[in-house]
């Protein structure tokens, strides 16, 4: 057993990968958009993560663009059969870089053969359809026909799986009237818990749901209450926060980012820290908005 697996597996669809995964978000450059500062030091982590047990590193072919895809076929191609791919589409970025929605029939399938190509891949483990209706959160708006055009894909061989992210749970249930759907990705952290109620749907049918931005949006009292969280477990807040969203939920799938090696092991540690009661209920007043000075 590596330390990566200490918190288990979890299937998507017929794949096992480690709740502990990897977002490979930052190894591109500033904004997520062109090369990194340092590339043989992205290549590191990448191994470094894979060699620390990882089956499971997140992606898209618009993170750069391309850069990331490309790094991740330096660092590990041919891959280790048991790694696991999540690839994103629905998104494109401007020259400017901008993000802007890309979800056109034409535009999936110019996606899904971009990720395929700068991977080096012939069939992509898992695609998830990036909802775009906008950036920043989940808003309600049909996804049939980007969702059906995914499928076709998938019928194809062209993609095993397919999941969603920054969706609804509307979205989610039409998803899922039109075709298998494995994992749902949204932004979810001990101060925003609106997806609460969907990830506890989500567990009882055996999808996964995949949290980003761990930290993303605390305020400076949410922040100081988890600090001293983690002084209490001997912990960084990283640490206590990624500890957390493996005990919230079983189908909780962690792709924390980093460029360093040092900050990936740190991240990779959390699984290790169990969350004693009184922690945990000082950690959940922080999403009720109970938080003292």
């Amino acid at each position: 057993m590596t330390e990566a697996t200490r918190a288990g597996t979890f299937q998507i669809g017929d794949l096992s990968v480690t709740r502990m995964g990897y977002g490979a978000m930052q190894l591109s450059g500033p904004h997520v958009f062109g090369p990194p500062k340092d590339r043989a030091a992205a290549i590191a982590v990448l191994r470094a993560a894979v060699e620390k047990g990882i089956t499971h590193i997140d992606t898209s072919d618009f993170y750069g663009p391309h850069v990331t895809n490309q790094l991740i076929r330096e660092a590990l191609h041919p891959y280790p059969d048991a790694l696991t791919i999540v690839t994103k589409v629905g998104a494109g970025r401007g020259s400017d870089a901008s993000w802007n929605v890309a979800s056109s029939a034409a535009e999936l399938e110019s996606a899904v053969h971009d990720n395929l190509r700068n991977l080096a891949l012939d069939a992509l483990d898992v695609v998830n359809l990036r909802v775009m209706f906008d950036v920043a959160a989940p808003t309600e708006g049909d996804i049939e026909e980007p969702l059906t055009a995914l499928a076709e894909l998938q019928m194809k061989g062209l993609i095993r799986h397919i999941g969603l992210s920054n969706v609804t749970a509307k979205q989610v249930a039409q998803g899922r009237a039109i075709t298998s759907i494995v994992c749902v990705q949204n932004m979810y952290n001990l101060a925003h818990r609106n997806d609460d109620a969907l990830i506890d749907s989500l567990a009882g049918d055996g999808i996964a749901y995949v949290p980003f931005f761990p930290l993303g949006g605390f305020s400076p009292l949410q922040a100081d209450a988890l600090s001293r969280a983690a002084d209490q477990c001997d912990a960084t807040p990283m640490q206590v926060a990624l500890a957390w969203l493996l005990q919230r939920a079983p189908n909780i799938l962690l792709i924390p980012g980093t460029s360093s090696v040092e900050h990936l092991k740190q991240n990779i540690k959390s699984v290790n820290l169990h969350l004693p009661e009184d922690v945990l209920s000082s950690l959940d007043e922080i999403g009720s908005g109970k938080t003292q000075d």
